[in-house]
């Protein structure tokens, strides 16, 4: 078997490793940067090289007969070197150097991951929207958002009355 599996393109290998993660083709080819039918493509022809009838036992012999994967991790970019790994101060003056930052884009056009603190939780609308298409509001929020409608409302109510008032006064004159 480790000689078919070293028979494997290096394209192929990577699409048995993340079926061996249980994903699927279109979450696959998003990972790879491929389409969907290219990641087809290479499972079908794995599944010839190997001799097998379905993608998981492929997966399976792929993750046998071969080095353990790692995903790429995600470094962040702009890191100095000016404070020496053991020293206390390290890894507070990474995170202080890096704070200026925080919730901008850098300069190579990333958004960066960190967001500003908030003493208050961000405030969600009333309604769903793309970011948040559920219902998830706390129950302070609910009453927030139901006094704000009832004001509202209300304030509305008066200025359509006072300016009916107006409109009548100046019709009467």
């Amino acid at each position: 078997m480790a000689q078919l599996v070293a028979r494997l393109s290096p394209g192929q290998l990577d699409c048995l490793r993340l079926v061996n993660e249980h994903l699927s083709s279109k979450e696959i080819a998003t990972e790879l940067n491929i389409s969907p039918h290219t990641v087809d493509q290479r499972i079908r022809q794995a599944l010839r090289v190997l001799g097998v009838d379905r993608r998981q036992q492929a997966a399976r012999i792929v993750s046998q007969y071969s080095e353990p994967y790692q995903r790429l991790i995600h470094q962040p970019p702009h890191i100095d070197g000016g404070i020496p790994e053991g020293h206390p101060e390290a890894a507070v003056s990474q995170q202080i150097r890096h704070a200026d930052r925080a919730g901008e884009v850098g300069g190579s056009g990333f958004l960066t991951e960190q967001r500003p603190a908030s003493f208050w939780p961000p405030l969600q609308p009333p309604f769903a929207t793309r970011s948040n298409p559920r219902n998830e509001m706390s129950v302070g929020q609910r009453l927030f958002w139901i006094a704000a409608i009832a004001i509202g409302a209300a304030f509305s109510a008066g200025m359509y009355l006072a300016g009916l008032e107006s409109l009548a006064r100046l019709l009467k004159s």
